[in-house]
């Protein structure tokens, strides 16, 4: 042990020493955990940064408790803060273990805990709350918590994987659930986040502090001990039948975690590795908490098996020793890939790997790609949504409902300077009193009708949430919960019985109860099929530069590419010669008298340029990473002239798309229409294809 770990280890407290070595039988703390020790003891905030299995949790926790120890904290004086019940629960058992060595509690506190133990939680404090943001607001609006005796002892607030929140609006939400928690409290909360590596570290600190970035702050991240290169492998495999040929082939004996991009192709997936015998679980969204819970339980006692997982599984949710990684297609994001590659190479025998089996040839471009800038050492910057304008209008709410009043000239006290609420705000507040969401009575505010209408069903439950789930229907058998399915797949015409594929097992609906949104259900072994809305929004400007350096003939280094890989690859080369080139951006003309502008810019970058250029693009086209369709009758001084006068605008926004924003309905329509469109844009993308050279190449293919 050094003596800088030496020396973290003595700062905390000694009953936390103790049950580090004794309890725990550790050597001593990490490197990066002890450098952890100094800055959470001084109660500055931090974000502590560390792969998955990286000791985040005591690097936040340990110090933590010993100044809850030292200091004579009582009360709930920590809140630890997922983006998942799954993760809270896993991580209850280990807190509750932490804490209980000084005496002290730990609880958890979300949907699933019942009526009975919220009000001994309420009646008994623990010192340390295990929640997510929605269940933070529930609690504030409640009628039956005592807001300000449960939360006057805050002092500190864990936020587990914070990268997850920064990306979108529940941590705008989050913030200011924060600001008017310290309200609460009548002092500043130290924030502790942690993350995996993220492309900002800087960053997401300065946001995460909120209203109170006058703090002091500090990242806390190891150092690179490891020189083991993971190992990574790229197939291009072509259809769902082959990828379960190909897991069910290798690594048998071993336990395998298979990454989707859906529910859908989770189900088809698991259902045909169950014809070639393969133990398989199964976890996504849609399944019911106890569906979910009883595969990965089994799964993380299993060996020989498979478990297809979507995003669910990629936080740090205990899943047992993992042998191999499968990622089908690639993931979005390389950070996304980091998470997944993370989950194994825990144990001191094995490695961390990853094979990526892409069912497309263009998908195994993008999973090229996205591996050339994982390795160059790319991570995303982790960016917080802009105009978070119906965060403004659900805050006002909330707060009015939690405090029965707001105040006309008083309500931006609340939040203390948070960047939530820009110049719009006063605009906001205005009209939630004109459209009767806010009544009032001299310089005090108060719920109106029209919030009561609209957001006023099971106690002002929808307030709470700042994302709109679909509607979907509960799938039962007998009494037992299976999961969701859409209305779609209920409305869709069927030949014969109606057959679903949920649980990775086929069911036969017996009976829909329209109006208590239930489908009843019976095992069969009849074929069924999975169907669930995608989303899916293109890639970035970054990864999308990426795929065309692959293009251009860079493999990714470090990565094994196999046979059909390599064969893939080399079509999209040829297919792409035309498209691309080293120093500039291509500009061609087809045999059919197509032009297209090969940017390599991504989703969002060309659907800003599409927006701004009107007179050189083709309006009706589908905005994909590579290209833009120009209109051909233009010449080429024409389409220089266009380019060269450019001013980058956000696209004209329907207003049936606000519909997916919740809370729009309390905004002005054009606030609304704003926050959409200025979420849609890449204004970086789109400067660096205008500002690119330009080549053209006539007799060139299309897209």
């Amino acid at each position: 042990m050094s003596d800088a770990t030496a020396a973290a280890l003595a700062a905390l407290h000694p009953a936390v020493q103790h049950h580090v070595v004794n309890t725990l039988r550790w050597p001593g703390l990490r490197p990066f955990q002890a450098a952890a020790v100094g800055p959470v003891l001084s109660g500055v905030d931090c974000l502590l940064l560390a792969p998955t299995a990286g000791g985040k949790t005591e690097a936040a926790m340990l110090p933590t408790l010993t100044r809850m120890a030292s200091e004579r904290w009582s009360g709930i004086s920590v809140l630890y803060v997922c983006p998942l019940r799954a993760l809270l629960n896993n991580l209850a058992p280990r807190l509750a273990g932490y804490t209980g060595w000084l005496g002290r509690s730990a609880e958890v506190w979300h949907g699933d805990v019942g009526q009975g133990q919220r009000r001994r939680i309420l009646r008994d404090l623990p010192d340390v709350l295990l929640t997510t943001p929605e269940s933070l607001e529930a609690m504030l609006v409640s009628v039956n918590v005592d807001t300000q005796r449960t939360f006057r002892d805050l002092r500190a607030v864990v936020v587990d994987e914070v990268h997850a929140f920064a990306g979108d609006d529940r941590g705008w939400h989050l913030l200011a659930l924060l600001e008017r928690l310290a309200r609460v409290a009548g002092r500043e909360l130290q924030r502790i986040g942690l993350s995996a590596t993220v492309g900002n570290p800087d960053e997401l600190l300065t946001w995460l502090q909120g209203g109170a970035r006058h703090r002091p702050r500090e990242v806390v991240a190891p150092q690179a001990t490891s020189s083991v290169t993971p190992e990574v492998t790229l197939d291009h495999v072509g259809t769902v039948d082959n990828a379960a040929k190909v897991i069910s082939a290798l690594h048998k004996g071993e336990k395998r975690l298979v990454f989707v991009d859906s529910r859908r192709r989770a189900e088809e997936l698991g259902a045909a590795l169950r014809t070639r015998d393969v133990t398989t679980f199964l976890s996504h969204s849609s399944l019911s908490a106890g569906e979910r819970r009883r595969s990965e339980e089994a799964f993380a006692e299993a060996r020989d098996c498979v478990i297809v997982a979507t995003s669910t599984l990629e936080l740090g949710i205990d899943v047992g020793d993992l042998d191999r990684v499968i990622q089908i297609d690639s993931p979005r994001t390389v950070a996304s890939f980091l998470q997944r590659l993370g989950r194994t190479g825990r144990r001191p025998d094995s490695s961390r790997n990853c094979l990526i089996l892409c069912l497309g040839q263009e998908s195994t471009l993008t999973a090229a790609g996205l591996l050339d800038r994982w390795a160059a050492g790319w991570v995303e910057p982790i960016t917080a949504p802009p105009s978070p304008r119906h965060i403004v209008a659900q805050q006002l709410i909330a707060a009015a409902l939690q405090e029965n009043t707001i105040g006309l000239r008083t309500w931006r006290e609340r939040w203390a300077g948070l960047p939530v609420f820009g110049d719009d705000s006063p605009r906001i507040f205005a009209h939630l009193l004109d459209a009767g969401f806010l009544d009032l009575d001299g310089d005090l505010a108060f719920i109106g009708p029209e919030a009561e209408r609209r957001f006023g069903r099971r106690h002002f439950s929808d307030i709470t949430a700042v994302f709109t789930a679909p509607p979907e229907f509960l799938v039962l058998s007998g009494r037992e919960e299976i999961g969701q399915v859409g209305d779609d797949v209920l409305l869709a015409d069927v030949d014969g019985p109606r057959v679903l594929l949920l649980a990775g097992r086929t069911w036969l609906v017996t009976h829909v109860d329209w109006s208590r949104r239930r489908c009843h259900v019976q095992p069969t072994d009849l074929p069924g099929r999975a169907r669930w809305g995608s989303g899916g929004g293109g890639m970035s400007y970054d990864i999308t530069q990426g795929m065309r350096n692959v293009v251009l003939g860079h493999d990714p280094t470090g990565v094994h590419l196999t046979r059909r890989a390599v064969s893939a690859l080399a079509e999209l080369r040829e297919r792409h010669s035309t498209h691309t080139a080293a120093d500039a951006t291509v500009v061609g003309w087809s045999s059919t008298g197509e032009v297209h502008w090969w940017t390599w810019a991504g989703t969002a970058a060309n659907r800003t340029l599409h927006a701004s250029l009107p007179e050189l693009v083709d309006p009706r086209q589908r905005i994909g990473d590579h290209a833009l369709r120009l209109r051909p009758e233009l010449t080429v001084d024409e389409m220089h002239r266009s380019l060269s006068m450019c001013e980058l605008r956000p696209p004209e926004v329907n207003p049936s798309a606000v519909s997916g924003l919740k809370f729009a309905a309390a905004l002005p329509e054009d606030l609304a229409i704003a926050t959409v469109a200025e979420r849609l844009v890449d204004l970086a993308g789109a400067r660096a294809a205008l500002d690119a050279p330009r080549r053209h190449h006539r007799d060139s293919t299309g897209p």
